[in-house]
Order: C-alpha cells, then sequence, then structure tokens
C-alpha cells in the first residue's frame, strides 16, 4: 500500500521504478534497526525511503531539496491507514537538510500520530510559509522528546506554540539548538504539564535577557533539568533573575561552556530555586567563585576554569560534592590545555571535553536506542 510511506516518509510519491545501476540513497542495517537516507542527486528517488519502514530508528536527509512538489497529498486523510501505520517499529525519526512547507510538516505530523513514534528530531530545515489553522485536538504523536538543531520558521517566535498544538500531550524532553527564534509570545504557548528536561544549549545569542523572553512563566512547572551550555549566559545572577521570573523550579542547571562574569559589586541579591541541588560552572571563565551562589547545593562543578587559588570556605556554598579539577592552582598547565586543546601529549579532561563540546548534551538523552526494539 504506497501511500503508507507517501504520508509517513514526508509523504513520498507513488513508487518509482529502481533501475539497477542507481546508487540507493538508504541504507538498512542487517539488524533492521537503523535505517537512513540522504537524498543528494538532483533527481532524488525517494522510493528508496520505502525500505525504512521496518526500522525502528530512521534518519531521513532530503539534500538540501525543496518538498513543495508533495503539497498535492497534504490533504490526504491518514485515518485509512491507522491500522498499517501503527503496525510499523519506527520509534525515532530524524528529518534533515530541506526545505519543507509548513503544510507538509503538519500532514506528517498528523500521519505519525497514529504510529508509535517517541522521539523526533527535526535539523537542518527550513520550514517555509503559513503554519495550518489549529486543530480542535492534538493529532500529531504522543512525544516524549523533542530535539530541534538549526530549524528556521516563517512564523518566527510563534513556532513552538504552533507546534506544540499538534502534539499530544506528555513531552518530558525539549530540546532547541541553533535557533533563529527563542523569543516565544508566551500567550500562544499552551504549558507543559509533563516536561522535565529543557536543553536550550548551543545558543550562543540567547544571554541572559534572552533566557528572560524564552522562560515563559508559570509554562514549565515540572522541570527538573535545565542545560544552557554555551547559551551566551553572562552572569550567575542573571541566570537566577531569569528562573525567578519564570518561577521554575529545576534540580539541576548547567552553564557550563558560558563566559561567566562576575556579579557587580552592589548587585541585587537573587533567590535561587530552593529545589536546585546541583550546578554546572565548568569551562565558564571564572578566575573565582561568583558571589550570589545558592547557600546549599549538593553538586557544584567548577572544573577547568581560571581559578588561581584554592577557594576559601567562606566563597562557597555548603556543598557535598565540590569538584575543582583543571584549574591553575592545582594543574599549572590547565590554562594552556584550556585554549589549545590539540597539545600534543596526554590529553587532561579538560582538553578532551573541550574537544567534544561541539556533541550537545542532548546526546546523553538519546541513549539506549535498543530498548525500543
Amino acid at each position: 500500500m504506497v501511500c503508507v510511506p507517501y504520508l509517513l516518509l514526508l509523504l513520498l510519491p507513488p513508487l518509482l521504478r529502481v533501475s539497477a545501476d542507481t546508487t540507493e540513497p538508504c541504507e538498512l542495517d542487517d539488524d533492521d534497526f537503523r535505517c537512513v537516507c540522504n537524498f543528494t542527486d538532483p533527481k532524488p528517488d525517494w522510493s528508496s525511503a520505502v525500505q525504512c519502514m521496518v526500522a525502528v530508528e530512521v534518519e531521513i536527509r532530503g539534500g538540501g531539496h525543496s518538498l513543495d512538489q508533495f503539497l498535492k497529498g497534504v490533504n490526504t486523510d491518514p485515518k485509512q491507514y491507522a491500522d498499517t501505520i501503527k503496525a510499523l517499529r519506527v520509534r525515532r525519526l530524524k528529518l534533515g537538510a530541506a526545505q519543507v512547507p509548513a503544510q507538509l510538516l503538519v500532514a506528517v505530523l498528523r500521519a505519525l500520530g497514529y504510529s508509535r513514534l517517541k522521539e523526533l528530531t527535526l535539523e537542518d530545515l527550513e520550514v517555509t510559509g503559513p503554519t495550518p489553522p489549529t486543530p480542535l485536538e492534538a493529532t500529531g504523536p504522543a512525544l516524549t522528546t523533542l530535539s530541534l538543531r538549526n530549524v528556521s520558521w516563517a512564523t518566527g517566535g510563534a513556532w513552538l506554540g504552533e507546534l506544540q498544538q499538534w502534539l499530544k500531550p506528555g513531552l518530558r524532553a525539549l530540546n532547541i539548538a541553533q535557533a533563529h527564534s527563542l523569543a516565544f509570545p508566551c500567550a500562544g504557548l499552551s504549558t507543559f504539564e509533563a516536561l522535565t528536561t529543557l536543553d536550550l544549549s548551543d545558543n550562543p545569542s540567547l544571554g541572559d535577557s534572552g533566557l528572560m523572553a524564552a522562560l515563559c512563566p508559570n509554562k514549565f512547572p515540572a522541570l527538573q533539568y535545565l542545560a544552557l551550555r554555551n547559551a551566551g549566559m553572562e552572569t550567575p545572577s542573571g541566570v537566577c533573575a531569569a528562573l525567578a521570573a519564570a518561577r521554575v523550579q529545576p534540580q539541576s542547571l548547567d552553564l557550563s561552556h558560558n563566559s561567566l562574569r562576575v556579579t557587580a559589586p552592589g548587585a541585587t541579591r537573587c533567590v535561587w530555586p530552593s529545589a536546585l541541588s546541583s550546578l554546572n560552572l565548568s569551562f565558564a571563565g571564572l578566575e573565582q567563585v561568583p558571589k550570589g551562589l545558592p547557600t546549599k547545593l549538593s553538586v557544584l562543578d567548577l572544573s577547568c576554569n581560571k581559578l588561581s587559588r584554592e577557594p576559601r570556605r567562606e566563597e562557597l556554598p555548603e556543598v557535598n560534592v565540590l569538584t575543582l579539577d583543571g584549574n591553575p592552582f592545582l594543574d599549572p598547565g590547565a590554562l594552556k590545555h584550556q585554549d589549545d586543546p590539540m597539545i600534543s601529549g596526554v590529553v587532561p579532561a579538560c582538553a578532551r571535553s573541550a574537544l567534544t563540546m561541539g556533541v550537545s548534551g542532548t546526546l546523553a538523552l538519546l541513549q539506549g536506542a535498543r530498548g525500543f526494539a
């Protein structure tokens, strides 16, 4: 039944005849677990993606092509194929490298609403045109994890609220990197009742003020883990103010890989979330322990900074686990490895971390894929 891949995999056209001498753009592993397609050919054979229907983990990259040609199928009702779609094994889907009309994206989400998909990643996409009117009820998939990296939207900052309306409730992890807009109109955003993890890492232009705009008040009541690595954060107190304004209570906060400044003398002291127990300030360029930190923590990571002496007891919060590795007062060569991780010889922990910074912490959420098989 050719309409199933047509709807599910970016609304593929009717199956084309595949010539024997054509290199297949899709590869399915021997276990029928992971299938990857990369349609880089100027005239791609989209029908190759049909082999991915047996896989648990599917990645489809569109080679930068515009997918306007598939708009003719957006009004097809996927309900007539519901049983077949439910039988698909796919649990993780990544779509990337294409220009996708918003109407087409919504049509794919509607079809996926009948699947057992749990994790969706959109990467290197340009979403064009207006989003269809908001449905009376969410008809898209019941995702646990939604990840977006370098996705632009014609609707600007309203994109998250519009996308949210098509997803069934229950999203637990939201990861947004290299976003073109994080200034969400809060009035158009529904509450993320089940969201426990919010990762806004790898948005270097966000900054303290941008965080204030992104964290809409009372929209993240269950938030436990907030990651802001390489997100242009400026001061711990500025982050604290944004958390207070949003009225969130994360237990863990990651501010690593930001060039943090010490809070200016006389600045208003911020009251940190009472639930906060773990704070990561590694790779923050700190030359001294910032003032105004939470008074009590279970974990404080100050590794791989520029501390030239051991912090005094009164400079630190009451903490159970304190990490200071990779600072000059413990390792005189630490600064060299932080500035140039390619220095020859034994690679210390700080250099290893710097070399792997390009891999977002979202990776940790994507481990254990075989558990879905």
